[in-house]
């Protein structure tokens, strides 16, 4: 078993103790059906079993990767009562308490997402309308997308020319962390670029942030 599998193990535990009337209540865009709780991920609906916790995807049956499912335990276990959208965007390094992860976000997150489409914006846009995504008058290609209800992101792309090489951005709500906790962040951003580029049909630039 990973690191990952492991800290998925955790978080599978600690829902067992969570009160989920509760969550329900800080997070109304989780459902009942049956015996599950059920919520999307970046327009993939994901069921969490109410008693043991486990988390599937219902409408496709391919495999919910670690990841996806940190995501999901950690928006259940960070979530704050004050929590509210404030149609505030701000980059990365601009959400409390993310300053010390910056360096890596850039590296892992925002420069292999450029790379990744240079070329191919139009495959981009496909990818980012295929998630659900609206699109924005920024950039060459701008769209919002929700990782879940409480947690939008927008991705924005600017393709490079001769003297300049594509660049991209992603910005988030100024409350992402007052739903999740702020490493999450990265992991939620990861889940959603590593999505584009699987809807894109393009494999992932080498050092993009891994996706178990």
């Amino acid at each position: 078993m990973t690191n990952y599998e492991k800290c998925c193990e955790q978080w599978r535990q600690k829902f067992q103790q969570m009160n989920q009337g509760y969550l329900m209540r800080l997070l109304p865009e989780i459902t009942a059906e049956g015996d599950h709780l059920i919520l999307y991920h970046f327009g993939r609906k994901l069921a969490v079993h109410r008693e043991t916790g486990e988390i599937t995807a219902p409408a496709d049956q391919e495999p919910v990767s670690c990841w996806e499912k940190i995501n999901v335990y950690t928006l259940f276990g960070y979530v704050s009562p004050t929590a509210h959208l404030q149609n505030e965007w701000v980059p990365f390094d601009k959400l409390k308490r993310t300053a010390p992860f910056y360096q890596a976000f850039r590296k892992s997150i925002i420069e292999p997402f450029a790379r990744t489409f240079t070329g191919h914006t139009q495959e981009l846009e496909r990818a980012c309308t295929a998630l659900g995504g609206e699109k924005l008058p920024y950039s060459d290609a701008g769209y919002e997308i929700k990782a879940f209800s409480c947690i939008p992101l927008r991705f924005l792309y600017w393709e490079g020319d001769e003297e300049f090489p594509s660049q991209g951005n992603i910005l988030f709500d100024a409350s992402a962390t007052d739903f999740i906790h702020e490493e999450s962040i990265v992991s939620i951003a990861a889940v959603g670029f590593g999505r584009l580029a699987k809807e894109a049909g393009l494999p992932l630039d080498r050092s993009a942030f891994p996706i178990c």
